[in-house]
This record gives structure tokens, C-alpha cells and sequence, in this order.
């Protein structure tokens, strides 16, 4: 099995920046793009295979007739109608996201006729002094969350706490939620984009205010907010800098870090000129990966802070060497 590497697709953004191009190296398409979509199969964004056996083809098409290499039988696959379960993204907020709220699979498929509502999480690439997000809120009932909204009570309703780089937060559905201005962060989430805007900071965009989405919002938003508690723990090995981020009932996300030593949060090993290196053991259906620091090598081949590729399934060992930051996920 070989691995899979995609060619982004870029989103410009009211909140947009340039960051994408001047932090990780992006052909931009200008200097508002808010959102890379590393690897997706959403009708929205679609990533494209860039090289190797299947150069061209679309994830999703990927996904629909080669269902081998995500752990499924190929023909059951291509009848399933099954969505590609995962995406990943980078985003860079030069201004703040609207405050918004995402419904759950049942409203999804109930009010929006699409497979999934969105469970997503955050890792906190780079923070400006002083940044912030936004995550819940402060309302006791739903009675005085709908009147905090009618009334405009922003400053009473949201919750705001501070952010610095390598800090991660899981947002479930129902959870008040935005990320301000100076955050880039990589966020790893279900294959949706169904989004529900609460407040959008009285910003025009055309000469005419965004669409807003209250009654939506209100039927989501979980009252009260109760904080996620995750109960992933640092895997279990010599080395500190391999942890587990996350695990739900969608996903596990890990952060990683090869050094130039060759000191690794994965199962260290050595080829026959005792050069140090890790393998990370590909046991899953399918890896999502992406680099968030540095440059190296996957078995024979480079990669650089900004590639995010998949390994397969039956990709088995894949040895990792330089000096790497790591964002890595898999379906549950």
C-alpha cells in the first residue's frame, strides 16, 4: 500500500488571512483565506490525489470505489452510499469567526437531509498574546438562553477563556463556540458542513449582514453548558511527546513529535546502520496525517510542515525520521 497524498482546497474567508502562505507555504488564493481543507471528501471541498497510482482521482471517488483502502469491502462500498467519515483543517483567524453551534446527527439528518451533524476538535497551532475563544455559555435554562438572545445580552451569555499554543479542546454538538482573531489552529472533525450562526458582530458582507440561524441555534444549543472531560491519557511509552488528544465515538486524535535525535513518541527503532528512527504501527482502518512543524521522511519519501496525507489500510510499520510535529486520526 502506498501512501495517499492530497492537493488542499483553500477557502477565502471574511476572517480570513495570509498566514497559511507565510506559516506553512500555501499557494493561497489571496491574502482573506481562512480555511485549508487538507484531506475532505465533502461536495464543498474535495481533495485531489496528487501522485502515485490514483494522481487525479477525487477523495471521494477514491472512498466510493476503493473502499480496500479504508478498510472496506470494495463492492459493499460502492453500493453503501457511506460518507468518508472524517476532515481535516487548518484555519487561520486574522478576525473573529461568528459565535456559532453545530447540530447532531439526528437534527442533521432530520432538518438538513445530510448524513452527519459536526463533532469536531481543536489544536491550537500558534496564539497572539492575549488571544482568546470562545467556548459555551453561561445560560442556566433555556428560558434565559433564548432571552439572552432576543435581548442581545451577548457579554452575559458567552463564555471566553484564554488559548496558547499546543492547547486542544473537543467541541460536541450543541456547544457554543468561535475562534478569535490571532488563533491558527488544526481542526479535525465529521465530514460536515452544516454550521448554525449565532452572532455574527453586526459585520456586512456585500454591503448586507450574514445570514443568521436563531431558531436553529436555539434548538441545539445545550443547556446548560457542561465543559468536555476527556479521559485520553499520554500513551504509555519512554518517550512523553507521543499523547492521545481525544477519543469519542468518531475518532482519536494524537499529537506526535519526532525528534532530530531521533527520540519519538513511537515505538523507537534502528536500521541496520543504528541510525535512530520511530515506526508508528498503522493498526487502523485508515491514518489521517498532518505536519504541523518541520521536515522529514516517511519510509523513502520527504515531508514538510503544511503535507497531510493518508496511510491506508494494511499500510502496516511506517518509519518516521527528522525532525517532526505530527497531527495524526483515525475513525474510532
Amino acid at each position: 500500500m502506498s501512501i495517499i497524498f492530497l492537493d488542499p482546497v483553500f477557502k477565502q474567508m471574511i476572517w480570513g488571512g495570509d498566514r497559511l502562505r507565510t506559516d506553512f507555504g500555501f499557494d493561497i488564493p489571496g491574502d482573506d483565506t481562512g480555511e485549508c481543507w487538507a484531506i475532505s471528501a465533502h461536495p464543498n471541498g474535495d481533495c485531489t490525489v496528487s501522485g502515485g497510482e490514483y494522481d487525479g482521482m477525487r477523495l471521494s471517488e477514491l472512498w466510493r470505489e476503493h473502499g480496500d483502502l479504508f478498510g472496506r469491502d470494495r463492492d459493499a462500498q460502492r453500493e453503501s452510499g457511506e460518507a468518508f467519515p472524517l476532515l481535516t483543517k487548518i484555519i487561520d483567524a486574522r478576525d473573529d469567526l461568528s459565535i456559532q453551534v453545530h447540530p447532531d446527527d439526528v437534527y442533521a439528518r432530520e432538518h438538513e437531509g445530510v448524513p452527519y451533524g459536526k463533532t469536531e476538535c481543536w489544536y491550537i497551532l500558534d496564539a497572539d498574546e492575549g488571544a482568546g475563544i470562545i467556548i459555551g455559555h453561561h445560560a442556566r435554562t433555556r428560558e434565559e438562553l433564548v432571552s439572552m438572545i432576543d435581548e442581545d445580552r451577548w457579554s452575559e451569555l458567552i463564555r471566553e477563556i484564554p488559548v496558547k499554543k499546543g492547547d486542544f479542546f473537543q467541541i460536541p454538538p450543541g456547544t457554543v463556540h468561535a475562534i478569535k482573531k490571532g488563533t491558527m489552529i488544526l481542526e479535525t472533525q465529521q465530514n460536515s458542513d452544516i454550521t448554525y450562526r449565532l452572532y455574527d458582530y453586526g459585520r456586512l458582507s456585500g454591503g448586507k449582514p450574514r445570514e443568521l440561524h436563531l431558531k436553529q441555534s436555539k434548538d441545539v444549543i445545550q443547556v446548560p453548558y457542561v465543559p468536555f472531560v476527556s479521559d485520553a491519557s499520554p500513551v504509555a511509552t519512554a518517550n512523553p511527546w507521543f499523547e492521545e488528544l481525544v477519543h469519542c465515538d468518531l475518532y482519536v486524535v494524537w499529537h506526535a513529535r519526532v525528534g532530530s535525535d531521533g527520540d519519538a513518541g513511537i515505538s523507537p527503532a534502528a536500521d541496520a546502520a543504528g541510525t535512530s528512527g520511530c515506526l508508528l504501527k498503522q493498526d487502523r482502518t485508515f491514518m489521517l496525517i498532518s505536519v504541523i512543524d518541520g521536515e522529514g521522511n516517511i519510509g523513502d519519501t520527504h515531508i514538510k510542515k503544511g503535507d497531510s496525507f493518508i496511510l491506508p489500510a494494511d499500510f502496516g510499520e511506517a518509519e518516521i525520521r527528522g525532525d517532526l510535529e505530527l497531527i495524526i486520526s483515525a475513525e474510532k
